[in-house]
């Protein structure tokens, strides 16, 4: 179903070089499950193919990927190795976003450019336990202190995902004299900046969301290279989308295990496999009905956002989209399993990682209730303002 949303030869061209890498991602899935180890080699493999820096801008050496060619890529890189997928997805979100929205010095920005085209890794750390998600408006317990030309940063950050292998660490902090909350770059290789392996779920086990301790941290001023005025949280951010892309890849892999089953399955009870049974059927057919409304979903706010004509009228899609792709890839999983039956609890069998790793969907940004809210007092706010077409243009 996917080929029908390939649109260019650069995406023909990614998702070849990322089927080179299919057969080796998805025999380590079940053992990076097992084991809770991070994909070191397979991020590696993504760095050495340029991967990690697809979504920088060719103006600055990268691969000039959009949201829509993201997403594209994501979704079949989850149905490999979702561990790999969401964790590289951080990285590729956070650059495509620092890059359309350029907030950053020139400095700072064409310094950052270089390092990702070296491998760089990065995420943003934002997360804490008393505060809970960055979206909900919490302010972070981690300080940033002024001393002369530099800050000395204190805290811990939780679900700092593929903290093993990152190289820079964008860290929200509060500036008591700034009254406001800005954003650290800092390198992994700080005096004072370490990682507390704390990362033991069922879901999403091997990608090293571990917690980043800050200990009296020292950087030079220009480390702090956002200081936003309105909460992060609360500005549009397509590159999010990586997201439901993850989960929407997930999906499509329980899927096509579920039809492969139900094509080779052939209990003593019948003449030929289950794939023949009305119940299996109308389940299969559920399953897709569930995929092409995600995907469609999915791909068209994506290619609303990448048009710079219709960003503008973009609101509430973007949650939109998390929300009913996570549920659908939900639904879809819990649907193969019922097609596979008992087998399918059984800890070799690839659907009860995909029904674990799907769960982490509802807990990644925005959550579900926070859109439900926001599309209500949106429809609220626009009775109110007695909303109209616009007039076409003369």
């Amino acid at each position: 179903m996917i080929n029908l949303f390939i649109k260019t030869e650069s995406q023909k061209t990614w998702l070849h070089k990322l089927h080179e890498l299919e057969s080796k991602f998805k025999n380590n899935s079940a053992q990076i499950d097992e084991l809770a180890t991070f994909p070191t080699e397979h991020i590696q493999d993504l760095i050495n193919m340029g991967y990690t820096s697809s979504t920088l801008p060719k103006a600055y050496g990268g691969g000039g990927l959009k949201i829509y060619d993201m997403i594209l890529l994501q979704e079949t890189l989850a149905s490999f190795d979702a561990t790999t997928a969401l964790s590289i997805g951080w990285n590729l979100g956070v650059i495509g976003e620092l890059f359309e929205k350029k907030s950053w010095t020139d400095k700072n920005i064409n310094f950052f450019a270089n390092e990702v085209l070296n491998g760089a890794l990065v995420n943003r750390s934002v997360s804490e336990a008393q505060t809970g998600s960055p979206t909900r408006g919490g302010r972070p317990g981690t300080k940033a202190v002024k001393k002369e030309n530099s800050w000395v940063i204190t805290g811990r950050k939780t679900f700092t995902t593929m903290s093993p292998v990152l190289t820079y660490f964008l860290v929200s902090a509060w500036i008591e004299e700034k009254q406001k909350v800005g954003f650290f770059l800092l390198h992994k290789d700080l005096v004072g900046l370490t990682i507390d392996e704390t990362w033991d779920v069922i879901s999403m086990r091997g990608t090293g969301s571990h917690d980043l301790v800050l200990k009296e941290v020292e950087v030079d001023d220009s480390k702090l290279v956002e200081l936003p005025e309105i909460p992060s949280g609360s500005q549009l951010n397509a590159w999010i989308l990586h997201i439901p892309a993850c989960y929407l890849g997930i999906a499509q892999a329980a899927r096509d295990y579920a039809i492969q089953f139900a094509n080779n399955y052939s209990p003593n009870s019948l003449n030929g496999p289950i794939s023949q049974l009305a119940n299996v059927q109308q389940l299969l057919g559920e399953i897709d009905l569930e995929l092409l409304k995600a995907r469609h979903f999915l791909y068209s706010v994506a290619e609303a956002y990448d048009d710079e004509s219709r960003r503008a009228h973009i609101t509430n899609e973007l949650g939109a989209a998390k929300h009913i792709v996570t549920n659908a890839a939900i639904t879809i999983v819990d649907k193969a399993m019922r097609i596979v039956g008992a087998k399918s609890l059984q800890r070799s069998n690839p659907l009860q990682r995909y029904y674990r790793d799907v769960r982490a969907g509802l807990h990644n940004p925005p959550m579900d209730d926070v859109t439900i809210k926001k599309l209500a007092l949106s429809a609220i706010e626009q009775e109110k303002s007695n909303f109209s077409y616009p007039a076409p243009s003369k």
